[in-house]
C-alpha cells in the first residue's frame, strides 16, 4: 500500500482485469467445446438429440442450482478463494467429460461441471465492483466479456483439430490444463481489498472508490456488511425480473450459437466439420467484438447524454432487434456461408447489450450484488434449457416425421426470432437508476 493522495494512481485494477478476462475465456472455452465434439460423441456412444439436449440441460440445471449459493458465498468469504475453487472445481470435470462412457455418466458430469461453474460470473462481477469505478465498470466488463466470448469462438477452431488428432476424450484433457494453472496464478497474486493488495497506492483506491460507499469485500466484515438479503424489496423490484428475463433470452441465444449451430451446419446444411468450425467461430466471434463495443459505447453514450437510464439501456433494444431479423435472414438465404455472415450480425446484436446488462444488474444489486447478480444470472439456466428443450425436441420429432436437412431444422430457428423480439421489449422497460437498496429504505 504504496504512495501518497497526489501521487499518480497504480494499475493494479488492470492486473485484476486481465486475470478475470483470463478466466472467462477458458470458462467459455471449456464450456463451448463440446458443442463442436458433439456430433462425435452422439456417433460414438449411440445419442439421440434429445438426449444431446438432456446433456445441454444437466449443465444449465446444476447452474441455476449453485448460482446463488456461489455467489453468496463469495459476499461473505471473499472472491479470492471461492474463485479459486470454482476454477480448479470445473477444470476436474472438463477432463471427466472425456471419461463418459454413455449419457448416464455424461450427465451426472456435466451436472456436476455445470455447479462448479455457477459461481464463477457473480464473484466475477463483485470482484469488478471492487476494484472499479462505477464510471468506468461497464468498459471493463466488456472486456470480460469479449473474452468469454472469445473462449467460446475459439473453442470450435481449438477443438476440431484435437478431435481430429487424439480423439474427443482426449480434447476435453487438454482444455483442463489451462484452468488449473490459472487458479494457482490467481490466488498468490489477487486481493479482494484493493487496499490489501501490497501493489496500490493511495490514489489508486480513491480512484477506484469513486463517489461509491466501500463494498465490505472480505470474510472479517462479511457478515456486518452482508446481512440479510431483503427479499421483500427484491421481490418487487421490476430491474430484478426485467434483467433475470433478458439473461434467460440471451442465454438461450448462445446456446444456439454454440452448442446446437455446429451439429445444424452439419446434418442440415451438410457443411464438413471444418467448415462448420470455421463457421461457428465467425458467429461467435461477432459476439465478442460487440461485448468490446457495447461497453464502451454505452459508457460515452452515458457520458454524453447524462441518462444512466438511455445510455445503459437504448443500445439493447437496438441490438435486439438487429438479433430478430439476422436470425430470420438466416433461415431465408440458401448460401451456407451469407447465412452464417446473418447469424453472426444476429449474434453482434445480443452481445451489444451484455456490458449494459451486467453494469446493470451491478448497480440494481447494491452491496448484494454476488448473491443477487447469481440470482439473476441464474434465469440464464431456464433460458438454455428452453432453449435446449425446444431445438432437440423439434428436431426429434420432425425427424420421425420424415423431415430431414433443413426442413428437419429451420423451423426451431423461427422461436429464436420471437424471443428476440421479447428481448427488445424487456430492454425498453429496465430503468438501473433505482437499486434494490434504495428501493429497501423507500418501503422502510
Amino acid at each position: 500500500m504504496t504512495g501518497s493522495m497526489n501521487s499518480r494512481p497504480t494499475s493494479v485494477r488492470y492486473g485484476v482485469l486481465a486475470f478475470l478476462a483470463a478466466m472467462t475465456f477458458v470458462l467459455y472455452l471449456d464450456r463451448a467445446c463440446i458443442g463442436q465434439a458433439a456430433p462425435a460423441i452422439q456417433a460414438d456412444l449411440g445419442l439421440s438429440e434429445v438426449d444431446k439436449s438432456w446433456i445441454a440441460n444437466a449443465f444449465a440445471l446444476a447452474y441455476a442450482l449453485f448460482e446463488v449459493p456461489a455467489g453468496r458465498w463469495g459476499d461473505r468469504r471473499g472472491s479470492r478463494g471461492v474463485l479459486t475453487r470454482i476454477v480448479v472445481w470445473w477444470s476436474v470435470f472438463t477432463a471427466m467429460t472425456g471419461a463418459s462412457l454413455g449419457l448416464t455418466m455424461l450427465l451426472v458430469v456435466r451436472f456436476l461441471f455445470g455447479a462448479g461453474e455457477a459461481g464463477a460470473l457473480p464473484n466475477t462481477a463483485r470482484v469488478l465492483r471492487n476494484w472499479f469505478p462505477d464510471s468506468s465498470r461497464a468498459r471493463a466488463q466488456g472486456i470480460v466479456s469479449a473474452a468469454m466470448l472469445l473462449g467460446g469462438a475459439a473453442a470450435p477452431r481449438a477443438a476440431q483439430p484435437l478431435i481430429d488428432s487424439l480423439g474427443w476424450r482426449w480434447a476435453f484433457v487438454v482444455f483442463a490444463v489451462a484452468g488449473v494453472a490459472w487458479a494457482a496464478a490467481f490466488y498468490v497474486w489477487f486481493r479482494d481489498d484493493p487496499a490489501d493488495h501490497p501493489a496500490t497506492n493511495l490514489a489508486e483506491r480513491l480512484l477506484i472508490q469513486g463517489d461509491e460507499e466501500p463494498a465490505a469485500t472480505g470474510p472479517a466484515d462479511g457478515h456486518r456488511a452482508h446481512g440479510p438479503i431483503p427479499w421483500h424489496a427484491v421481490v418487487r423490484c421490476a430491474n430484478i425480473w426485467l434483467l433475470s428475463g433478458l439473461v434467460a433470452l440471451s442465454s438461450g441465444m448462445y446456446e444456439l450459437f454454440s452448442f446446437w449451430y455446429p451439429s445444424y451446419l452439419q446434418k442440415a446444411r451438410l457443411a464438413d466439420p471444418g467448415l462448420s468450425s470455421w463457421l461457428t467461430t465467425l458467429v461467435l466471434a461477432a459476439g465478442a467484438v460487440a461485448t468490446i463495443t457495447g461497453g464502451w459505447l454505452s459508457d460515452w453514450l452515458v457520458q454524453r447524454t447524462g441518462s444512466r437510464r438511455w445510455g445503459r439501456t437504448g443500445q439493447g433494444v437496438v441490438g435486439w432487434g438487429l438479433t430478430s431479423s439476422g436470425i430470420l435472414a438466416s433461415v431465408l438465404i440458401d448460401d451456407t456461408r451469407f447465412a452464417s455472415l446473418c447469424l453472426a450480425a444476429a449474434a453482434f446484436g445480443v452481445q451489444l447489450s451484455l456490458p449494459c446488462w451486467w453494469s446493470c444488474a451491478t448497480k440494481v444489486s447494491g452491496r448484494h450484488v454476488g448473491a443477487l447478480f447469481g440470482l439473476m444470472n441464474m434465469f440464464g439456466s431456464v433460458g438454455r434449457i428452453a432453449a435446449n428443450s425446444w431445438v432437440g425436441y423439434l428436431a426429434d420429432w420432425r425427424l420421425t416425421h420424415g423431415y430431414t436437412g433443413r426442413d428437419q431444422w429451420d423451423p426451431a430457428l423461427y422461436g429464436f426470432v420471437i424471443a428476440a423480439l421479447a428481448g427488445m421489449v424487456l430492454w425498453a422497460l429496465v430503468d438501473p437508476r433505482r437499486t434494490i437498496e434504495d428501493d429497501d429504505r423507500a418501503r422502510s
